[in-house]
């Protein structure tokens, strides 16, 4: 836990310094990895958030210019959310900079190691195997 909070901090202070909170930063790179624009409701459930919840952080990127709402082609009553020029070149930005953070935190290991600990951690996370 105390190496994942560090992480989180780490990820937190690579993403401060262009005004954009962790949550904002997760909901970006949702809305960047989607084929489509994204429903706001199926953002809000990737993000394991409320629908309201989900709005104030759009709300927030949108105010940095980072995204943009524009109607559901299927459902006038929905909202979808895509990503903006600037939040494309933002999302890079952010992606080197959490890779940076994670390879200074993990450089106290050899090569040896950092490659048993993520074979661990892909075990661990694999849902196919639970």
């Amino acid at each position: 836990m105390a190496a994942a909070r560090d992480l989180r901090r780490r990820f937190g202070a690579a993403t401060a310094r262009w005004g954009i909170t962790p949550s904002q930063s997760r909901a970006l790179r949702i809305v960047l990895a989607a084929d489509d624009p994204i429903r706001l409701s199926a953002l809000a459930e990737r993000l394991h958030i409320v629908p309201r919840s989900a709005t104030e952080v759009v709300d927030g990127l949108e105010g940095h210019g980072l995204v943009a709402r524009q109607p559901d082609p299927a459902d006038r009553r929905a909202v979808c959310v895509v990503a903006t020029e600037e939040g494309v070149r933002l999302g890079r930005k952010i992606d080197r900079a959490r890779q940076e953070a994670a390879d200074e935190f993990l450089a106290v290991l050899p090569d040896g190691e950092r490659e048993s600990l993520r074979q661990i951690l892909v075990r661990l996370t694999d849902d196919s195997l639970r």
